[in-house]
Formats: C-alpha cells, structure tokens, sequence
C-alpha cells in the first residue's frame, strides 16, 4: 500500500510540473494583427497584370491624373495638393515594402475614413485599380 501511495506522489508531482510547462500559469495574450485586416470581399485578391508592361502603362495614366495630386509623381507623399492635407497622404514607396495586393486593391476601392483618400471603385473598373497597382509597384 505505501508503494501505491510513493508512486501516486511521484506521478502527481510529474502532472503538475508537465502542466506548468505547458502554460498552465496566465493565459496567452490573443494574438493582435499587425495593421488593418483586409475585408473578405478583397483578402486573397492577386494582381493577374503584376509585371505587365501594358498595365503599368495604363495604371501610369490613372495615377498622374488622379493619384500624383495628392502622392506626388514617384508616390512620396509630395504631390502639389498634400500640404494641405491632415494626415498627410501615405508615401506610396514605403506602403510597397509591406502592403499585399489584397490590402492595396481594398484602399484604392474603398479609400480611408480620416484621410483624404476617398474611394475610387465607382470612378474605375477593378481592372484599372489593378493596372495602378501595377504601376504602383515600380516605386521605390
């Protein structure tokens, strides 16, 4: 019986030390997503024209008339219109080192509540956001 008793310590002992391995102290913060989460109607969406010189010439056309005002001619955020904006607008370069498709296509369509940056999904077809998105791209 004293047997049965040391061994039944000796396995509790081990349960417990395994539990507390396995965190069984304060549970894990939730994981918190860096930047905005694309909405599903865009999350996933690739760019079909990435690469294509075509559409970085035509996206080239949409941006200077419609985009450089405000992100300048090489997307730094320096267009003639951005000194009066508040928050300024987004250099383009450093929204490329991080930004996916998905969440480049989701700001064009919808634009940003706070900002200057309005929505262009009624002014363009989808196509024609991708084909900027292609010419955005090229900034660096």
């Amino acid at each position: 019986m004293r047997k049965s008793f040391v061994y039944s310590l000796i396995m509790l002992a081990i349960m417990a030390t395994l539990i507390a391995a396995c965190g069984g102290g304060e549970p894990a913060a939730p994981a918190v997503p860096e930047g905005p989460v694309v909405p599903a109607e865009y999350a996933g969406k690739t760019n079909s024209f990435a690469g294509s010189s075509d559409a970085i010439a035509e996206g080239k056309k949409v941006f200077e008339s419609t985009c450089a005002a405000c992100h300048g001619d090489t997307g730094l955020g320096d267009g003639p219109a951005a000194a009066a904006l508040t928050p300024p607008p987004a250099s383009l370069v450093e929204v490329n080192k991080t930004a996916a498709d998905d969440y480049l296509l989701w700001r064009i369509s919808d634009g940003k509540e706070g900002t200057a940056m309005v929505s262009w999904k009624t002014s363009f077809s989808e196509d024609q956001i991708w084909q900027v998105i292609s010419y955005l791209r090229t900034f660096k």
